[in-house]
């Protein structure tokens, strides 16, 4: 028992000895990592201390080499700025200079201008001095004052620079009148006779007619509201009296009456007659009248043989239809104009095709309505311009009454085969009073003149004959009266055709034998 005691102890004591010894071998492992570790973290610590150091040098020499790139390039700019600074300083110095010299030129040249211009006061005084002098002498001379001298002058200059002018007038027309009269007689009268086209004034009132008086009735409506329908929406004044069986219908507007007659032609054949259906008939009368006008132009340009034509122009020109000058239809009127035009210009040897397009295109300006100012001569050359017409064209509709002068055969054809078509018997009307105020104002312009005893407005008012005192008016001065009556009745009065001015002048001598 002893025994296995003590060998118990011996083990126990083994067990806190080898435990003893193997803390104290743990602990000097322990101790040398410790030192181990320690001198580690110290070679750690120095090579991070290093590479702080060597870091920061090159930081450092990164710095110093940035601060020296930046103050290069600060020193650069401020030379550049110093330079340019330098440049604007020398060339405003220089502008100054400049400005230096001009200004005491200037001053040299005013003063030098200012002398001259004393020394011309002073000259112009001595001129006018001797002048005055000269001028007093030669009124002594003379017998005569400076004014009077210059109006005696100015008198005789004028007289006999009349009566050469009227010399060389009368020589140069009686030349020209012998050698183009008889072929411009043959010229015109064959475009007459091969262009005989019917002529029928237009009137301002169309008459429509009704299958039975009852239908007046219904056209007028209800307290009559179907009637002051029609008349707001057309504008023409409808005429129902106690003529049988028919309607008329009165307006200045050719194209107003059109549509009324249409419309109530289209009222009456339909049955239904109210201001709704009023309105509809009368916008679908409207569109028909334009396709109308179209085609009228399209068969204008046909009957015409004109071609190339702008498509609103031929629109313009088969308004034409529905326009009337001193009653005469204008598109019937321009159509004959072409063809007169172009068979003069084709006995000339000139081209027809132009006379003709310019003929058919010289009243265009016709066509538009009041809304658009000025004269239909200058709407017409503008249309024509607007629409790229020939040149030419555009000439002879701008001279075809004598705005301007014409500068081509073409429109002195234009203008004759106008005067020829306006002037048919039957071709242009107008009222009893406008014209005998026309004749009244021809005859007014005549005796205007020194020298006309008496005057008469003949042959419809197509020529005006007029007598002159033979003891005032020689027979040189009769030409120009002729011109100078002309020139006046063209510029105050507006006329179809031409009108002739024939002067005479009669001397007698009377004796008695006793």
């Amino acid at each position: 028992m002893v025994e296995i005691i003590s060998y118990v102890l011996a083990a126990v004591l083994s067990i806190i000895v080898g435990a003893v010894l193997g803390f104290f071998y743990r602990k000097k492992i322990a101790e040398a990592k410790i030192g181990s570790a320690e001198v580690e973290a110290v070679k750690i610590v120095e090579d991070a201390r290093k590479e702080a150091e060597r870091l920061k040098k090159e930081a450092l020499v990164e710095s110093k080499e940035e601060i020296l790139r930046n103050k290069a390039e600060a020193d650069r700019e401020i030379k550049e700025r110093r330079n340019e600074v330098f440049r604007l300083e020398k060339r405003a110095i220089q502008k100054e200079e400049t400005l230096d010299r001009k200004t005491e030129n200037l001053e040299k040249k005013e003063e030098q201008l200012n002398n001259r211009i004393k020394e011309n006061e002073e000259l112009k005084a001595e001129i006018e001095s001797i002048k005055a002098e000269q001028l007093k002498t030669l009124e002594q001379y003379a017998g005569l004052t400076s004014e009077e001298a210059k109006a005696y002058l100015v008198e005789k200059i004028e007289s006999e620079a009349k009566h050469e002018a009227a010399l060389r007038l009368a020589d140069i027309e009686q030349n020209i009148k012998d050698e183009a009269e008889e072929k411009a007689k043959n010229i015109v009268s064959l475009a007459i006779q091969r262009c005989a086209s019917n002529q029928v004034s237009e009137v301002a009132v169309s008459v429509v007619p009704l299958p039975n008086d009852d239908m007046k009735g219904r056209i007028i409506g209800r307290e009559g509201r179907n009637i002051r329908t029609i008349e707001t929406l057309t504008g023409v004044d409808l005429i129902i009296d106690d003529t049988p069986e028919a309607i008329t219908m009165s307006s200045f507007d050719p194209m107003r009456r059109e549509i009324a007659r249409l419309s109530i032609e289209k009222l009456i054949s339909d049955g239904r007659i109210h201001p709704a259906r009023i309105e509809e008939i009368v916008e679908k009368s409207k569109k028909e009248v334009e396709t109308i006008i179209k085609h009228e132009g399209e068969n204008a340009l046909l009957e015409t043989g004109v071609h190339g034509i702008n498509g609103e122009l031929v629109r313009l020109l088969g308004r034409l239809k529905y326009r009337t000058s001193y009653g005469q239809n204008v598109l019937m009127h321009s159509i004959e104009v072409s063809h007169i035009a172009g068979m003069m210009a084709a006995e000339l040897g000139l081209d027809p095709t132009l006379a003709k397009r310019a003929g058919l295109l010289h009243d265009i300006g016709k066509a538009l309505n009041h809304e658009v100012e000025g004269s239909h001569v200058q709407i017409g050359v503008d249309l024509a311009k607007k629409y790229r017409e020939n040149r030419e064209v555009i000439h002879a509709i701008e001279a075809h009454h004598g705005d301007v002068e014409a500068q081509t055969l073409v429109a002195v054809l234009v203008q004759a085969a106008d005067a020829i078509s306006a002037a048919r018997p039957g071709a242009r009307r107008e009222n009893l009073e406008s014209y005998i105020k026309r004749l009244e104002k021809l005859e007014e312009i005549a005796t205007s003149f020194d020298g006309v005893e008496k005057s008469f407005a003949i042959q419809a008012g197509r020529e005006l004959r007029l007598m002159v005192k033979p003891e005032v008016v020689n027979d040189e001065n009769m030409v120009l009266i002729a011109r100078e009556i002309v020139k006046k009745i063209e510029n105050e009065l507006e006329y179809p055709g031409q009108i002739k001015v024939n002067v005479i002048r009669e001397s007698r001598t009377v004796e008695y034998a006793k």
